[in-house]
């Protein structure tokens, strides 16, 4: 990165792999530099700031919730007015969905978290992203083609924009919302399309990007930390044996403090490792969701 004082920020942050990347990024960035810790819930953000340990960056809480349309916009227009540009944002808000949870019912606040929530974080930082910076979305390993049937590919591959993202996401989104999903090709589970919908943004944007990018060393990317132990998960599995939210977050503070790979831009990364988009990038097979993500 860059030696002037270096901006980070990170969406939902106030619990679980979200503010251990708070505290990864604090301990590993130095006195002059400031981590924003965001959330929807500012007596949260506050709490989670005045826990954090002593030493290393500033931490600084803003309040930010994905879900509402400007809120991202907002808050990057204040960044840029103070910092003149980020370098490290990771976008980690999410909402989950419980065992017990009606998808036709929750779908229209899942997505306006999850999926639109994403595309309104990538327009609004992207173009604040200084040389070196790293802009991650926090998706899963379900976030490719291959758990999709090949019927619907065409829905999220190869899009041109942005808002073309959020119209196929609109499209699903209904579907669920009015119960025809159900008759049709569409997962039941609405974490599927909803990651591919996310791997599918990051996609999007890194095609237009790109060459830049990779001219001013920045680097932009999905990444996916693996099951997680946490109270979310624990409804669905038996974590008792997965990584902790502190641990999960180490290979993705790699990817932020470390050089980049040129095969990870605009990819889905796990473990260092490029995972592939669709059957027709070689190898790669549908992978259980016990064994794919955090929720």
């Amino acid at each position: 990165m860059n030696e002037m004082s270096k901006v980070a920020l990170v969406t939902g942050a106030t619990q679980g792999l979200g503010l251990a990347l708070v505290e990864g990024l604090a301990q590993r960035l130095g006195p002059a530099d400031t981590v924003y810790l965001t959330g929807r819930n500012l007596d949260r953000v506050q709490e989670a700031v005045d826990a954090m340990p002593a030493g290393g960056a500033r931490v600084r809480g803003e309040l930010l919730d994905v879900a509402e349309p400007a809120a991202a916009e907002r808050l990057a227009a204040q960044l840029k007015s103070r910092h003149g540009g980020v370098d490290v944002v990771i976008g980690n808000a999410v909402m989950r969905v419980g065992p017990d949870d009606d998808p036709r019912r929750i779908v229209r606040d899942y997505v306006q978290v999850n999926n639109f929530g994403t595309t309104r974080l990538l327009r609004a930082f992207a173009p604040l992203l200084r040389d070196d910076a790293r802009l991650l979305v926090v998706a899963s390993s379900l976030g490719t083609l291959h758990q999709l049937a090949p019927v619907l590919h065409h829905r999220f591959d190869a899009l041109e924009s942005l808002d073309e993202v959020d119209r196929q996401v609109a499209a699903w989104r209904d579907a669920v919302a009015d119960g025809s999903a159900r008759s049709g090709a569409w997962p039941g589970f609405v974490n599927i399309p909803s990651k591919i919908a996310q791997v599918a943004a990051v996609r999007t944007l890194a095609a237009q990007r790109r060459e830049t990018d990779l001219a001013r060393g920045i680097l932009l990317a999905a990444v996916c930390p693996g099951m997680i132990n946490t109270p979310t998960s624990a409804l669905w599995w038996n974590v008792a044996d997965a990584p902790t939210p502190a641990r999960a977050a180490l290979a993705l503070l790699d990817l932020v403090l470390g050089p980049v790979d040129p095969a990870h831009y605009g990819e889905l990364v796990r473990g260092g490792k490029v995972l592939p988009w669709s059957p027709s990038d070689g190898a790669g097979q549908p992978i259980p969701y016990a064994a794919a993500s955090r929720g």
